[in-house]
């Protein structure tokens, strides 16, 4: 009999400028990921989004502009992660919150330094143009 894997459900903003797309890696952790995160109680993904962008990057996402890009799946041991990624236009200035030790735009050549989830949506949009390599 097959155990049931826990599902890490989270939510990503994907910003994407000049063929890069904006990274982030949290305190105390060696890898960068899709800024975004977990959903706390029955938040909506868009509610999700907003809170955990303007959390770690200090900019507000436009709630108009936000649109569906994706799903993905990835196992990781003893869980899958499913990650919801989103675009949005923001106002703010893009500043590292306490959560962040920094941010970096990587292209698809930074694929190796993300967690596994991440690096199927890099190869998405290495695909459709939007990634430089």
């Amino acid at each position: 009999m097959q155990t049931e894997q826990r599902l890490i459900d989270t939510v990503a903003w994907v910003r994407i400028e000049s063929g890069r797309i904006l990274c982030a890696r949290p305190r105390g952790k060696d890898a960068f990921y899709i800024p975004g995160g977990k959903r706390e109680g029955a938040e909506t993904d868009l509610q999700t989004l907003v809170r955990e962008i303007h959390e770690e990057l200090t900019v507000a996402l436009a709630p108009q502009s936000v649109a569906h890009v994706g799903t993905y799946e990835a196992e990781i041991p003893g869980a899958v992660v499913r990650m919801a990624c989103y675009t949005a236009d923001y106002v703010g200035t893009l500043t590292v919150s306490s959560e962040i030790e920094e941010m970096a735009w990587f292209t698809y050549a930074d694929r190796p330094h993300v967690p596994p989830v991440d690096q199927l949506l890099f190869d998405d949009l290495v695909v459709d143009g939007l990634l430089l390599h």
